[in-house]
């Protein structure tokens, strides 16, 4: 079993909210099981960079050792950029977006969120600022957990796995990008977090 985790940051996918299938999964499991556990899942905004300073913000007073990040798709590149900047963190990746910059140049103008009707700017800008957070390599591979779907229709399952080699990896046969069968997973990410009690 690991080192219990206290404070635990979600991070959803581009277009998302923290009203995502997972977001609201992982939340309620939190709140029946870990009501203790310091639990944070913020609305992010359009702009990589205002959304890496608003996490920094927020969790600046939070324990190197005891914290710790879940990211989907693109909130998993915000969480690897985050783990790499934060000595002791572990983070744990749902079908991350690895080049994220190259993968969301072609949404540039005015898209719809994927949980409301909200619409919303997605700036030429926001692309040189995704590629100036991504760490060049990782570091203390062991803090890692990927949870990756070969059945991912939006991004490559082989780039994944070739992100997070030496890192602790659940491969899946199937399943899709949104990790629709996500529940039967999230028992190992609890271990891996430290989160039974």
């Amino acid at each position: 079993m690991s080192a219990a985790t206290t404070h635990l940051l979600y991070l959803h996918g581009f277009r998302s909210a923290p009203q995502s299938t997972k977001a609201r999964y992982v939340a309620a499991w939190m709140q029946t099981h870990r009501p203790d556990v310091h639990w944070w899942c913020p609305q992010l905004p359009p702009s990589p960079r205002e959304a890496m300073a608003m996490i920094a913000d927020g969790t600046a007073q939070w324990p190197a050792s005891g914290s710790a990040v879940i990211g989907s798709s693109l909130g998993g590149y915000y969480a690897t950029a985050l783990a790499e900047a934060r000595s002791g963190w572990r983070a744990v990746m749902l079908n991350p977006a690895v080049e994220a910059a190259r993968d969301l140049a072609r949404y540039v103008g005015e898209i719809t969120a994927w949980h409301s009707d909200e619409r919303f700017e997605f700036r030429a800008e926001f692309i040189d600022e995704l590629k100036a957070m991504s760490p060049p390599a990782l570091t203390h591979l062991s803090r890692y957990y990927a949870l990756i779907a070969k059945g991912d229709e939006v991004l490559s399952w082989e780039e994944m796995s070739a992100r997070y080699r030496g890192c602790r990896i659940e491969l899946l046969e199937g399943s899709d990008h949104a990790i629709s069968d996500f529940a039967t997973h999230w028992p190992p990410i609890v271990d891996f977090l430290g989160l039974y009690q």
